[in-house]
């Protein structure tokens, strides 16, 4: 079948989509998984992204890429009519630009992470409706579009439970990484019935090899709430940054060494603040005693965690990557995400909310961890094994699902 202009596309052409390049190096990591999936699988494959920092994509993963939000790529300073004009050019650019780029590929595939998630601050207007226009370009367009192994939860907001609703009915393929995702949908009037649930893609990246330390990992975060905390955002962060900030304290003054860990660049002030503090009450602490990490990549961090005695986490990807490892973790949740991977690990009675941290339970928490025998630490490591060849069976489905097929005409 030859295209108008008598053209033929020989290769698949596969699109990425998503909060990519960005800064978020849990939503970067599944990136990685899923791209090392193609190129093995399907070489030949013609690759592009559509995301929110196609600068990053292209130079660290060598993917062609644009612009996602077209608002957002712009100087954003401007206020009043021109703000708002500014965003209504941006929506008919965004409109635009999701519905050509969708059509001209064969597979889309947006890879992990919580993309129908709402457990941190969202407007329906940006994310949420750029993922229902990139379900209803693939199904005007023939293009099969793949949520794979994405996070979600129970959506209050009308509005944007509408617009993902749009997303996830419009998936040609719709896998989610855990039981409360999928669940979560089915209580939102989706039949999942005939969904895969797969494990969080992060489980697929390699372990380095670690060795004995009695350095404590501080996962912190940027962390104001969700969107049903926006009248007390400032209040639910004050108290946070305190907890975290009293609790390194203390691991200093028990003689450990702390490793402050972030997943986002926006979490650095947390870090700023955190060393603030140990300079006002510690200020003859040595420079080594409390150190932060940069890790640009969801591998740098898994790297980093090996490395480590024990792990205090507050972003997801902290949490997972620290139990993926086998390491003494506990859970600073933010969602049930993450109280749901800890149980499904084993450790259900180490997680607190990241609302209220109560940094006396935090050391007893730590210290009950660290004196539990070799055998429950094996058993981690088991089932973290038995999650990685899952996500293995899952190529193969993907392949029959999304790769079956003749390239579509070039229109």
């Amino acid at each position: 079948m030859t295209s108008r202009s008598g053209a033929r596309r020989r290769h698949p052409k596969v699109g990425f989509f998503g909060l990519l390049g960005a800064g978020n190096i849990g939503n970067d990591g599944s990136l990685e998984v899923v791209l090392a999936y193609v190129r093995e699988h399907h070489p030949d494959a013609e690759l592009t992204c559509l995301c929110s920092g196609p600068e990053q994509v292209e130079a660290r993963y060598g993917v062609p890429a644009e612009s996602l939000l077209w608002y957002y790529s712009r100087n954003r300073e401007a206020t009043g009519i021109r703000a708002a004009l500014l965003k209504a050019v941006g929506k008919v650019a965004d409109t635009l630009k999701i519905l050509s780029w969708t059509r001209q590929c064969d597979v889309v595939i947006v890879p992990g992470a919580g993309v129908l998630e709402t457990t941190l601050p969202l407007r329906p207007w940006g994310f949420p409706y750029a993922m229902a226009l990139l379900g209803v370009a693939g199904r005007l367009g023939g293009t099969k579009v793949a949520l794979l192994n994405v996070g979600s939860n129970v959506i209050r907001q009308r509005t944007t439970r509408r617009l993902y609703r749009i997303a996830a009915r419009s998936a040609h393929y719709r896998s989610f990484r855990d039981q409360l995702s999928k669940d979560a949908w089915r209580e939102m009037g989706l039949d999942t019935s005939k969904d895969d649930l797969y494990p969080d893609l992060a489980f697929a990246l390699p372990i380095p090899a670690g060795r004995p330390s009695n350095v404590v990992g501080v996962g912190v975060m940027e962390f104001h709430g969700g969107n049903d905390d926006r009248r007390d955002a400032d209040e639910i962060h004050a108290s946070y940054v305190d907890a975290m900030k009293r609790f390194v304290r203390w691991l200093v003054d028990d003689g450990r060494e702390v490793r402050l860990l972030t997943g986002d660049e926006i979490d650095e002030p947390v870090v700023e603040q955190i060393f603030a503090d140990l300079r006002e009450h510690r200020p003859d602490l040595g420079p080594d005693r409390v150190t932060a990490a940069k890790l640009p990549t969801l591998g740098d961090l898994i790297t980093e965690i090996a490395a480590l005695s024990a792990v205090v986490g507050t972003r997801y990807h902290n949490v997972l990557c620290s139990l993926k490892l086998a390491k003494p973790t506990i859970s600073i949740s933010y969602s049930q995400k993450m109280d749901s991977i800890m149980a499904d690990m084993g450790l259900a009675e180490f997680c607190q909310s990241a609302r209220a941290v109560d940094v006396d339970l935090l050391i007893r928490q730590l210290t009950e961890l660290e004196a539990k025998p070799e055998e429950f630490w094996q058993t981690l490591r088991d089932r973290g094994a038995a999650k990685r060849e899952l996500l293995e069976k899952q190529y193969d489905v993907l392949d029959e699902t999304l790769f079956r097929m003749p390239p579509k005409e070039i229109r």
